[in-house]
């Protein structure tokens, strides 16, 4: 089976729309979706729509448990946008879909298991704000020990919008080290990021997923229209402009 894995939409719809006719191409078995739907982009609504008919089913990431219940740690940019987030859906006129989406955020779940993989936001230890980044290879081994003690075989991760893959010797491969894809090894854990939809963070603007079987993943990236997007967080005096800069540069 082929599971297209997406994470971090962050309410980009042009990005959202152009994956999910890549993925459409590819005549993929399955969607999950690794968390975030919303935060930070200008169609939170529409893009939690999306997801809600086409996944098979979604993870709890930071900004949507932000979106119904309160923001953690976050910076001011990411504070105010949770807050504009927030109210977009809760103000909408349309009282069947506003529930719908609300019960939908509610019920999102912490963490999945199929068998032996795992599914969550952020990391397998601490599923919704953790981040895993490709530095702690290097600079937290106990960190990685400690992460990789939490799963059996492979994990997906989302939440910092870098693709590749960790495994745990420990250490970091980009898809460009890896050729596109990346075969299981016997024996060997691996903790996977198929990157950003819609605010990639690796100086790639493109939007950024991956597809999973039983042998191996491939990572994809795929051009959208980033100023479209730009344009219309810029519209929205809730929204710092930054947040619509930054995907130019994919930062």
């Amino acid at each position: 089976m082929r599971t297209a894995l997406i994470s971090d939409v962050h309410g980009n719809l042009e990005a959202l729309q152009v994956v999910l006719d890549d993925i459409d191409k590819r005549q993929v078995d399955r969607i999950v979706c690794l968390g975030d739907i919303i935060g930070y982009g200008p169609n939170p609504c529409e893009c939690l729509d999306m997801v809600m008919a086409r996944c098979d089913y979604s993870i709890l990431g930071n900004h949507d448990f932000a979106a119904i219940y309160e923001p953690t740690n976050f910076n001011v940019a990411a504070e105010q946008a949770s807050f504009w987030t927030r109210r977009q859906i809760e103000l909408d006129p349309d009282d069947v879909k506003r529930k719908a989406r609300i019960d939908f955020l509610g019920k999102l779940a912490v963490r999945k298991w199929e068998g032996d993989v795992l599914y969550v936001h952020a990391s397998p230890r601490k599923p919704i704000n953790e981040y895993i980044f490709p530095d702690d290879v290097h600079h937290a081994t106990n960190k990685m020990k400690s992460i990789f003690d939490c799963i059996e075989t492979r994990c997906f991760v989302g939440h910092t919008h870098m693709q590749g893959v960790f495994t745990d010797e420990p250490d970091f491969y980009p898809p460009a080290e890896l050729g596109g894809s990346y075969t299981w090894k016997a024996g060997k854990k691996a903790i996977i990021n198929p990157g950003s939809v819609g605010q990639p963070r690796d100086h790639d603007p493109r939007a950024a997923y991956a597809i999973a079987d039983e042998t191996k993943v491939d990572f994809v990236r795929i051009e959208y229209d980033v100023h479209a997007t730009a344009r219309k967080i810029k519209g929205v005096a809730e929204l710092n402009n930054f947040l619509g800069l930054r995907l130019m540069d994919g930062r």
